[in-house]
């Protein structure tokens, strides 16, 4: 199924696109014949995986710093992805995310996750929409959620929110949209670790790292293979007629609990040592 011209021709924007599973699914899509946008805030980090992508063989890389908070940012970002030819696809990777005591959390911490989380989804969703359906265009939107909404998650409740928030857009968008030729699908992952992803929700990372391992069905923890090669067949056009689903991929853990309940026997001294630890 995942032949080397899998995604030949399509030109796939990745936000957050410069590390972590952003990075890892943009290899797998180059390896597949895809062109590659990567949006990110930080141009030395996009260029360094652009640079690593080109030299395995990724025939299109093309780096957009973009800081998808802001909407003129986000506009700007899609002019020039525009300019050199139309985008096929959007991928919403770019995400905010910490662990932290719900009633001790500023709303300055708040809007900082959401402002990436969901309104930068969504200005990226909207903006590319619009293009696609002024250009008599189809599309499609991946958006990268998580099981949190399936089972809320204590202790990253503005995290759950938005991406909850992104699964609605996922589906009414699925159907408002759909007539034209876009389709929006998206993933939930459960745990793939990566270093950002254990910096700032597995802070003791070996002691969660076992619990989490003992309490998924599987016995262990996400491939990234297994999450970018999902990614790439809801891109594909073998997948043409999905729309509007969202896939959980974390070994069926979220049938058992959301994840983070072993946070809730911590006390007040150990949030405490958390929070010296962040600052």
């Amino acid at each position: 199924m995942y032949r080397n011209d899998l995604l030949k021709g399509q030109r796939i924007l990745v936000t957050g696109g410069g590390t972590g599973l952003g990075a890892e699914m943009a290899a797998r899509f180059a390896s597949l014949g895809a062109a590659l946008l990567l949006c990110g805030r930080r141009p030395e980090v996009l260029e360094a995986t652009a640079q690593r992508l080109r030299a395995d063989g990724g025939a299109s890389v093309t780096v957009l710093a973009c800081d998808i908070r802001q909407p003129e940012s986000v506009e700007a970002m899609l002019d020039a992805a525009w300019r050199e030819g139309p985008v096929d696809a959007l991928v919403n990777n770019a995400a905010a995310n910490f662990i932290a005591q719900t009633h001790r959390m500023s709303t300055r911490a708040m809007d900082a996750i959401l402002a990436t989380t969901l309104h930068g989804t969504l200005y990226c969703t909207h903006g590319m929409g619009r293009r696609w359906i002024d250009a008599g265009r189809g599309g499609s939107v991946l958006s990268i959620l998580s099981t949190s909404v399936r089972t809320g998650r204590p202790f990253t409740v503005p995290s759950a929110m938005a991406k909850s928030a992104v699964l609605a857009m996922t589906r009414s968008l699925a159907m408002e949209w759909g007539g034209r030729g876009i389709r929006l699908v998206a993933i939930e992952p459960g745990p793939f670790p990566t270093p950002g992803a254990t910096r700032q929700l597995l802070p003791q990372s070996r002691a969660a790292g076992r619990t989490a391992t003992l309490r998924n069905p599987l016995g262990r923890t996400g491939r990234p293979e297994e999450l970018t090669s999902l990614a790439a067949f809801l891109l594909s056009a073998d997948a043409a007629y999905i729309n509007g689903e969202s896939i959980a991929i974390d070994g069926g853990a979220h049938l058992r609990s959301s994840g983070a309940e072993d946070l809730c026997e911590w006390t007040d001294a150990d949030w405490d040592a958390h929070r010296a630890r962040r600052s």
